[in-house]
């Protein structure tokens, strides 16, 4: 199986090098194009693979075309490539807001087209991606690309109406989380512990209680009470939190991505 990627930056190359160091892909069998032959230089030297400035040729190789591109160059990339994709094919997309309808009437022919949202823990192979094909992929294809991407990422299909909402819950929240990790570690500065170790403390505790919410199938809030004992610090830690409106704020800045998602 060939697959193509259509820019090389952080998102397609974590993607890339998911793929690779699984096995999932072999170097012979990937080329990713890029107008920044500098960009193609430090991925074919770090990776392996073929590289081109031409997105043509990366439509004609690839059986599986992944548009790693920003969403406002996707009308351009998808004129310059339209002649050359068939329909035995598959068409990924990774951007936000560019529906299956949209895409496919640029392409301007029946095509297998799979809209995803990945997020950027896929460059440490933990990622989160939504998937939503159209009408001509077959679910052989659907599990050929689930495959593949198990190199960098979990993979959920889910129909797409709700993907502007992966892009809130999941394609953008790891910013929300990591203002959460700076936050805590700035407070245990403040209470005296070195900065990298206040980063690592903070991270590893974030780590490991999302592990407890994937493993134990535990609620959250059942969690949260395992936590909370009486009269303890973690209760009054979760008062504060509560009175300052944590869970609001969340709720609100994941409304504000997801309006914005839709109008895209």
């Amino acid at each position: 199986m060939k697959i193509g990627f259509i820019g090389c930056g952080n998102m397609g190359g974590a993607m890339m090098q998911g793929m690779l160091d699984s096995g999932k892909c072999e170097k012979a069998e990937m080329i990713t194009s890029d107008k920044s032959e500098q960009a193609l230089k430090a991925k074919e030297e770090a990776l392996g693979i073929k590289t081109t400035t031409d997105n043509k040729e990366v439509a004609r190789f690839a059986d599986i075309i992944f548009l790693s591109v920003k969403p406002q160059f996707y009308e351009s990339v998808i004129e310059d490539i339209k002649d050359e994709v068939t329909s035995e094919k598959v068409i990924v997309s990774i951007a936000p807001g560019k529906t299956l309808q949209w895409m496919s009437d640029r392409f301007g022919k029946e095509l297998k087209i799979i809209r995803t949202m990945p997020n950027t823990p896929a460059m440490v192979k933990a990622g989160m991606m939504g998937m939503c094909p159209n009408k001509n992929v077959t679910e052989e294809d659907i599990k050929t690309v689930r495959f593949i991407c198990d190199g960098f990422s979990a993979t959920e299909v889910i129909p797409e109406h709700l993907m502007d909402v992966v892009t809130a819950v999941s394609g953008s929240s790891p910013a929300y989380v990591f203002m959460f990790i700076e936050a805590m570690a700035d407070a245990a500065v403040a209470g005296g512990m070195p900065r990298a170790q206040a980063y690592k403390f903070a991270a590893q505790a974030v780590m490991g209680s999302a592990k407890m919410v994937l493993e134990t199938g535990k609620h959250p809030g059942e969690l949260k009470d395992m936590v909370c004992s009486p009269a303890g610090t973690t209760i009054q830690a979760v008062r504060v939190l509560e009175e300052r409106g944590m869970r609001s704020a969340v709720f609100e800045c994941m409304e504000k991505c997801l309006d914005i998602s839709r109008s895209m």
